[in-house]
């Protein structure tokens, strides 16, 4: 089963078309950071890029995801003193249990992107430079051991996982005829079936999105800059979601499979995969969206304000999430907006902050 997709239309052509074909339209404007009634910030921040015992990092770490229960929280850190077993150089992969405050590393070698943690938790991955590819490693969060690797006749990276990490999606390039262009492609652990979902005329990266159920896929034409959604069961792609006349990125799909988070222009756009409507959120960058898709992450184009807040989608109301520099990835927001995983420089977000170095953290709302 496959979606091949050759975006060759001229920008000028599907603008014209535009009149006649409308794939999303657009139903609600929510206020951007601007006019947005003021925000005040509430809950708990916890510094969460330390070692069991709370000691904090020697070294800058970055690159966290949170899962939609808010207890585990993967990042990478080039720290040496986060577990006893001290690692060799570069960045290392761990995973932060905050119910049980414990923190464990995740394999030996060095991600070459960001980590991503699986819904329950149970499974981490991440790519990794293999000789002159790059494979995606998988590893079991409760032992440590790796659980599987993909790829095996591709260069692959950008992976995201389902709900219970047993279906892998990424971006794909044959390393072997690597003029066939890039694909997006989902592997299922149990089947051992690899689908190829989209293929291009072309290697610009197409990163994918993946929900809890595995059932919806959402990803990018990264040359058109256009983003489609994929329904497995259904056999259908939908897209281009933002409509023929736009160029968009796609930043993530919700967990639920309800939502999909793109940018165009200075806006974002939160797209209903039922309705094939448009919520916009104007003159901010989206960062990331819950696993329901009620409330999303953004940071404001104006850097005078907050530099990460939290919009309910459904009343239009915001809360502060760091008022200092700081920064954030997909998979930030846990349910129902109760927890964001979020990296800053700053030495004031926490008492003790002494190592002058990046540090990840969360705040939890009440």
């Amino acid at each position: 089963m496959s979606a091949d997709v050759n975006r060759s239309t001229s920008r000028r052509a599907r603008a014209a078309l535009s009149a006649a074909t409308v794939v999303c339209a657009v139903t609600a404007v929510l206020p951007g950071a601007a006019s947005a009634a003021p925000a005040t910030a509430t809950g708990v921040v916890e510094r969460v890029s330390v070692a069991t015992d709370g000691t904090q990092a020697d070294d800058n770490s970055a690159g966290a995801s949170i899962t939609p229960d808010g207890r585990r929280v993967v990042f990478s850190s080039a720290a040496k003193n986060l577990t006893s077993d001290t690692p060799s150089e570069g960045d290392k992969v761990y995973v932060r249990d905050r119910q049980a405050g414990q923190t464990h590393r995740m394999g030996h070698l060095p991600p070459v992107q960001p980590p991503v943690i699986s819904g329950n938790g149970e499974y981490v991955a991440y790519p990794v430079q293999w000789m002159n590819n790059v494979r995606i490693r998988h590893y079991e969060v409760g032992t440590g051991r790796t659980a599987s690797g993909n790829c095996s006749l591709f260069t692959c990276n950008q992976p995201t996982m389902n709900g219970n990490g047993r279906i892998t999606a990424y971006a794909s390039i044959s390393y072997r005829q690597a003029t066939y262009g890039q694909r997006v492609q989902v592997e299922d652990w149990d089947t051992d079936i690899v689908e190829t979902v989209a293929t291009f005329d072309h290697t610009v990266p197409s990163r994918p999105s993946l929900s809890g159920d595995g059932r919806h896929i959402a990803y990018q034409d990264g040359k058109a800059q256009d983003v489609f959604v994929r329904d497995r069961t259904g056999g259908t792609t939908s897209g281009p979601v933002e409509g023929p006349a736009k160029e968009a990125t796609l930043l993530q799909l919700s967990e639920d499979g309800s939502k999909v988070v793109y940018l165009s222009g200075p806006d974002t756009y939160v797209h209903d995969v039922s309705s094939g409507t448009a919520q916009q959120v104007p003159n901010v960058r989206g960062v990331a969206i819950d696993p329901t898709g009620r409330y999303l992450l953004y940071a404001p184009h104006d850097t005078t304000g907050p530099a990460l807040t939290l919009r309910d989608l459904s009343t239009g109301t915001d809360q502060v999430v760091s008022d200092r520099p700081a920064s954030a990835g997909t998979d930030a927001v846990s349910a129902d907006g109760r927890d964001v995983v979020f990296q800053s420089t700053a030495d004031d977000i926490v008492p003790g902050d002494t190592n002058g170095k990046s540090d990840v953290f969360v705040r939890r709302f009440d």
